[in-house]
């Protein structure tokens, strides 16, 4: 009998060893998702304030530049045309260099996401 004690005090053990670690690994991976979603919500956080401010500096120098252009050409309608020109031109480069927007945002969250 004492052999069959033995095995299952053995069993034993590693049945509590195991609930032990199955309850780390759950703490951790609950750990790594809080982690991991503070910093997304931290950059989403930062991206909307920084490009808020960012559009409204944007607009204000649109405006600007549009009056300035508008006295040097004397005709303001012109210079809010040339601005606007400006815009579509930088649109389209954005619009065709986005294949290195998306590899950039997928590099900068893979290094924090594989941490």
């Amino acid at each position: 009998m004492q052999i069959f004690d033995s095995i299952n005090e053995s069993a034993d053990k590693a049945a509590e060893s195991s609930e032990q670690y199955l309850k780390a690994t759950q703490n951790y991976v609950k750990l790594k998702v809080f982690e991991q979603l503070t910093i997304s919500l931290s950059l989403l956080g930062k991206i909307l304030l920084l490009g808020s401010l960012f559009s409204i500096g944007a607009f204000f120098l649109a405006i600007s530049v549009a009056l300035a252009l508008g006295d040097l050409l004397n005709n303001t309608a012109l210079g809010y045309l040339v601005v606007g020109a400006i815009f579509f031109i930088l649109t389209y480069v954005a619009y065709t260099k986005r294949h290195l927007i998306s590899t950039k945002i997928i590099q900068t969250m893979s290094t924090k996401f594989f941490e």
